[in-house]
């Protein structure tokens, strides 16, 4: 017999199983009546009735039916404690271990298709913790049982382990539910459901859930902190690494709830985005688009000049702006908040310990309850020959080195097509350099939509901007003539010239000279965390770019919201992070914005939405400021207005997107935001008018052929 045919036969068994099980068998009131009729039958045929009950209880189980539980209180109920506790509790494990084995030889590819992401995670935490993390399951119920029986079945986990570790981790709850059933049968009116007995059992049971996660996280701790001696009292509440983004916003908020916290960062305050990212890039643009509006003033009705551009004033601009807004960052700042900041290195010596190399000298060293890692990342150098002795850039030290220029480089070559790449390929363009942005990949910013990257590159061609798609960098160096860039395109090679050559392939986390290696943390190129932050030590947690997945500021303060109020209360309460809408942008002009999954994502991921469209060609504003380029873009299910996903190319993007944000954050559909007033004219129109798009392209015909009959009724 083929497996189909088997599973077949066991899907039908269980389904005629299931439809055969009478009503009155699946209420407490109905199973009460049944044990009292056959209780005189056990009486005189106790192996029998011991049997057939071990024996209906292994079926229902293998076949995955849902009358586990209320067998198990008749098991209390109808045997007692001891001898019930002992049938279900190896019935249980038999039933099982049958659907582990149904699981791997019938239903693999099945439970796969169905399963493939919980399957996932149980793998992985197998990987992680071995047998241990299936007795966690076991302990506390996370998933329902059949579903732990059917995935268990298709790891590489041996079948008498699973049936020896699922024994041990069901006996706790299956004494709980036993000791419950053993109460019901004492029961001999409903007034003694009141009785102090049952109550306590119940108690015992509601309670159990929340007592076995206590007692697992307590296992959990002994296991990870063994071998580690927790100090008797701590100098700290909290010691923050790192003062970026995540860093600052973590330390704010720890002492804001007036917890004792020290602040180590050994570089500038503020970290990438201040000094190196955000701030100066930002900048820049800005002032590549006055010298762009400039050149094309004629479309406003304004003789174009060639605009004058003074790169050294425009260098000390972004280095003015990124002064202003330092003391937002500083020292200072964060000392009069109750901070203790340090300037140094820190590395972690144990699970409580961290040890500060101070920049003027001297180490300290510090006990903390808690350790948050916010290091941040750094510009990749790929290990292209010859590139790093060129004297090639990165987005982190262009700055500086060229801020004594009083020309802007005259050849620039940007590597890297992502949005960090292309910003500043445009920026650069726009001041007067010839640039010649190279990607290895077929098209710039991979990570949109193609019609996205397609205009985006129309733009930065208009602006001057060479692409070079599918050109991989093979050799850098430099000679008499200047440095130059070896490229290999579909194994042609070609050598371009340039003055400058900049670095935008990518960033890497911080995490060298940490310790973390010596404490046993995973690294994978991030710093290996769960939901909630916490590393394999849960007082110890990463937020931002060292953390992962995305390396955004605003992500970065956002898990820092999250890694303070875990390292402070977590070992009361612990908060998931929230990432179910994250928002980003790319400042090129026109910017591109997005928040939840793209058409191209959707199509790969096999969702099928529908996609609305509002081109801002048709914005009354946008026609008013001469911004028509562009469109916006919303997904929603087919037939719902549930945003799954928005897309917005035009000016301003960025701060457009928040309305899709909040309305996806908080589960409002595109109806609401139609029904939601905008300020006439602006660019924000265009998000009502898209919602507008979607309820036209919804309009029930036959509503609009019964109004229209009724009209005309009423003209007589």
């Amino acid at each position: 017999m083929t497996r189909p045919l088997i599973f077949a036969l066991l899907v039908l068994v269980a389904v005629a199983g299931f439809l055969a099980i009478p009503d009155h068998l699946t209420t407490l009131e109905g199973i009460r009546d049944q044990l009292a009729r056959i209780e005189g039958f056990r009486l005189d045929n106790p192996a029998l009735v011991a049997g057939t009950f071990f024996a209906l209880y292994v079926a229902v189980a293998a076949l995955s039916l849902p009358l586990a539980v209320w067998l198990t209180l008749g098991a209390g109920a109808l045997f007692g404690f001891w001898q019930g506790l002992v049938i279900v509790s190896f019935a249980s494990t038999i039933g099982a271990s049958l659907a582990f084995l149904a699981a791997r030889y019938l239903l693999r590819d099945w439970v796969r298709a169905r399963f493939r992401e919980r399957l996932d995670r149980i793998e992985a935490g197998i990987v992680r913790d071995g047998a241990f993390y299936l007795f966690s399951l076991r302990l506390i119920p996370v998933l329902p049982f059949f579903a732990v029986n059917l995935l268990m079945g298709l790891t590489p986990m041996p079948l008498l382990r699973f049936a020896w570790v699922s024994q041990v981790g069901m006996l706790a709850g299956t004494a709980v539910f036993v000791n419950a059933g053993t109460q019901l049968a004492q029961l001999d009116s409903i007034s003694g459901i009141l009785s102090p007995a049952v109550i306590a059992s119940f108690a015992v049971l509601a309670a159990f859930p929340w007592i076995a996660r206590a007692v697992m996280g307590i296992i959990r701790r002994r296991r990870v902190y063994a071998g580690w001696t927790r100090p008797a009292t701590f100098d700290r509440n909290l010691v923050v690494i790192g003062a970026g983004s995540a860093g600052l916003v973590t330390a704010y908020i720890a002492a804001a709830t007036k917890a004792r916290v020290t602040l180590v960062e050994a570089g500038p305050m503020g970290g990438d985005c201040l000094n190196t990212g955000c701030v100066p890039s930002k900048t820049l643009i800005a002032s590549a688009q006055v010298a762009k509006a400039v050149r094309d003033a004629d479309r406003y009705g304004i003789a174009p000049v060639a605009p004058q551009v003074d790169f050294r004033a425009v260098m000390a601009r972004i280095h003015a702006a990124i002064a202003r807004i330092a003391p937002h960052d500083s020292i200072e700042r964060y000392e009069s908040l109750g901070v203790e900041v340090l300037q140094g290195r820190a590395r972690l010596v144990d699970p409580f310990t961290v040890q500060i190399d101070l920049n003027a000298g001297g180490t300290r060293r510090l006990t903390s309850r808690a350790i948050v890692i916010a290091t941040g990342a750094h510009p990749t150098m790929p290990p292209i020959p010859g590139l790093a002795d060129c004297g090639a850039l990165t987005s982190e030290t262009m700055w500086n080195a060229l801020s004594d220029r009083d020309q802007v480089p005259a050849r620039i070559a940007i590597l890297g097509g992502g949005p960090i790449g292309t910003e500043l390929a445009q920026a650069f363009a726009r001041l007067g350099a010839e640039v010649a942005q190279i990607e290895a990949g077929p098209r710039i910013l991979p990570r949109e939509d193609s019609e996205v990257s397609d205009l985006i590159a129309e733009t930065l061609r208009d602006d001057g901007v060479q692409i070079l798609t599918g050109h991989k960098a093979i050799h850098a160096g430099r000679d008499d003539t200047g440095r130059w860039l070896q490229l290999d395109h579909d194994s042609h090679m070609r050598r371009i010239m340039v003055d400058e050559i900049i670095v935008a392939v990518g960033r890497t986390p911080n995490l060298s000279g940490l310790g973390l290696e010596e404490l046993g943390i995973p690294t994978d190129r991030t710093v290996q965390t769960n939901h909630y932050l916490q590393t394999i030590f849960p007082n110890i947690l990463a937020a931002g770019d060292v953390a992962g997945p995305w390396q955004f500021t605003h992500t970065a303060s956002h898990q820092a919201y999250y890694a303070a109020l875990n390292a402070l209360f977590g070992d009361i309460r612990a908060s998931k992070v929230d990432a179910r809408v994250i928002p980003w942008a790319t400042f090129t002009t026109p910017e591109v914005a997005r928040v939840g999954i793209s058409e191209s994502e959707a199509q790969a991921q096999g969702i099928e939405v529908t996609v609305t469209r509002f081109e801002l060609e048709g914005s009354d504003r946008a026609i008013a400021d001469g911004t028509t380029r562009g469109f916006v873009k919303v997904l929603t299910p087919k037939g719902k207005d549930r945003i799954l996903g928005a897309t917005i190319v035009g000016a301003h993007a960025g701060d457009l997107m928040a309305e899709f944000v909040l309305a996806m954050k908080h589960g409002l559909g595109l109806s609401k935001i139609l029904g939601t007033i905008h300020i006439y004219p602006t660019l924000a129109e265009a998000n009502k008018s898209v919602a507008g798009a979607w309820r036209r392209a919804h309009v029930n015909p036959r509503l609009t052929a019964l109004a229209r009959r009724f009209h005309d009724w009423r003209r007589g």
